[in-house]
């Protein structure tokens, strides 16, 4: 995710799409007024009770909406027709979390667990059904150990919040996360998280040594308490299945005093193909230092007037210096053409900066910014390819993307890291034997039926040329990008096999050991979700 304008909000900004779900069964009808039952009952189960009736908003509170639309990143569901909560709690401490969860379940109604907005189908705060979202949004304190190189965080802290508290503490620390720096700590880390940090140090699961949750009953659990087991599932099997993250504790890696990024292009007048099918060959074995991201994206042609192009750009962290990279990539990627000049030398908190599209000269400071009420139209989509693609691929490609018109991919190179780690150490289980992976992104900023109609066909199209050249059985898919496309659960006599089909697809063979864990931990299936992980039948 570079500067094309048209790829950003690289940032996983969600899409929500509902259109097509059925809503869920629910085994208890909530009251038609849940608001008094909920406050009492809240009002009973926290150490805090004074606070309560400042954490808690119904629809008739004037704070309400606001407090709803600050954290939508698609303006498709900032609408009167978007199903809204019954009620938005925003806790502000651990004892909060605990008594939402038990009235929640009392009263019989479901929690859509929110940290920063970014799911893209909007899981996080839309409902077919009955729903109350418990905003994480005030639980964001972040504790830095620069010595002993780790850091507690709450889920309600966003990724740019907690780089900018690591460069407070240390210029030689950091931390493999996303480039989008308004992701929620919860959702992202909960998904697996990646950066351009993810070909050295992996994914940020990966240095994740602790965690406290809040599970079914209640209970605040760490490591020890939970278990293992759940340890295991929270770490990239979507954690919202099996509770409320309240906090990760993760280990910081070292970087460079200075690093190196640079974006260079070019169009297929200018030899773009030929440069694309060297990437694919160079960018996943290079030395494990460099992350090399490649941008697709239709524009207008500068060479035939009324014409169209694919440009392809290459975005890119070395963690070292400029010389060593423009040698290195003299010698195995000469294609680029880079030189010096084309290169970046400073800070990883101001490569995090450049990465996230900040204007040059923007101060560390400005990773604070939640960003919130922002939003435009999105569809977002997922690949993983494990060989290399023809030049007939490309070409072909080529031609659909013009075709369409609008819409990027970015490949995310893998190896490095990424090959060293087992497939099922975490629930992530795209590792090794991956080239790349591939994110569709389409953004558009007009509303309208026939536009969200249109955008979404020409996207499905597109992913479904790219079937031959991508991973199969079953074609695969990251969590963080999330997807109804690949199925959605109705939690009918059916649910375990509905939830297969997408489940598989995100978790291939670690998928059966979620099950085994959800069932055993919350065996009623309160924590669930269009793509939650279903119980097992005999459950």
């Amino acid at each position: 995710m570079g500067k094309s304008s048209s790829l950003v909000h690289f940032c996983m900004i969600f899409f929500l799409i509902f259109l097509h779900i059925s809503p869920l069964v629910t085994s208890t009808p909530p009251p038609k007024s849940i608001y008094g039952p909920f406050l009492k009952c809240l009002t009973s189960n926290t150490s805090f009770s004074n606070q309560v009736s400042n954490i808690v908003f119904d629809k008739t509170n004037a704070s309400y909406a606001s407090i709803l639309q600050a954290y939508i990143r698609n303006a498709k569901f900032n609408t009167s027709t978007t199903s809204k909560p019954l009620i938005i709690v925003t806790p502000l401490n651990e004892h909060h979390v605990q008594g939402a969860v038990v009235c929640a379940k009392s009263i019989g109604v479901k929690l859509r667990i929110r940290s920063g907005g970014h799911d893209y189908e909007g899981i996080s705060y839309v409902s077919k059904e009955p729903f109350i979202i418990l905003d994480m949004f005030n639980m964001r304190n972040i504790s830095i150990d620069a010595k002993n190189e780790f850091a507690v965080v709450q889920s309600g802290a966003t990724t740019g919040e907690l780089y900018y508290n690591i460069w407070k503490k240390s210029k030689v620390h950091g931390f493999p996360a996303g480039v989008c720096v308004t992701l929620g700590i919860g959702g992202h880390l909960t998904g697996g998280g990646y950066g351009s940090m993810i070909r050295k140090y992996g994914l940020s699961i990966d240095h994740v040594i602790d965690a406290t949750i809040v599970d079914v009953n209640g209970r605040i659990l760490d490591r020890k308490a939970m278990g293992e087991d759940l340890f295991w599932a929270i770490r990239g099997g979507g954690a919202a299945s099996f509770g409320v993250i309240l906090s990760y504790t993760i280990k910081l890696v070292p970087v460079p005093e200075i690093v190196t990024t640079f974006l260079v292009g070019k169009t297929l007048e200018q030899n773009a193909t030929e440069l694309v099918l060297q990437w694919q060959q160079v960018a996943p074995r290079i030395d494990d230092r460099l992350f090399m991201r490649l941008l697709l994206q239709p524009q207008s042609s500068e060479v035939e007037k009324g014409k169209s192009t694919i440009k392809a750009d290459v975005n890119a962290l070395f963690l070292g210096g400029a010389d060593e990279l423009v040698a290195l990539l003299g010698k195995e990627f000469p294609l680029l053409g880079l030189k010096k000049e084309n290169c970046s030398e400073v800070g990883w908190v101001d490569s995090l900066l450049s990465w996230a599209n900040f204007e040059k000269g923007a101060k560390p400071e400005a990773l604070l910014d939640r960003k919130t009420n922002m939003a435009s139209f999105l569809k977002r989509k997922s690949d993983f390819v494990d060989k290399p693609i023809s030049r007939e691929g490309y070409e072909g490609l080529w031609k659909e993307m013009i075709k369409y018109g609008k819409i990027g991919l970015a490949f995310n190179p893998y190896g490095g890291k990424m090959d060293k780690i087992p497939c099922d150490a975490t629930p992530f289980p795209h590792r090794a034997g991956n080239l790349f992976k591939i994110q569709y992104s389409v953004t558009w900023k007009e509303p309208g039926v026939s536009l969200d109609k249109k955008f979404l066909d020409h996207t499905r199209k597109l992913y479904k040329y790219m079937t031959p050249f991508v991973s199969n059985n079953p074609r695969r898919a990251f969590l963080n990008y999330r997807d109804i496309d690949i199925g959605i659960n109705n939690f009918g006599n059916d649910s375990y096999q509905q939830g297969l089909v997408y489940g598989v697809k995100y978790f291939n063979k670690n998928f059966q050991r979620l099950v085994k864990i959800k069932s055993a931990v919350d065996p009623e299936n309160f924590f669930k979700h269009e793509q939650s992980i279903p119980t097992h039948p005999s459950h």
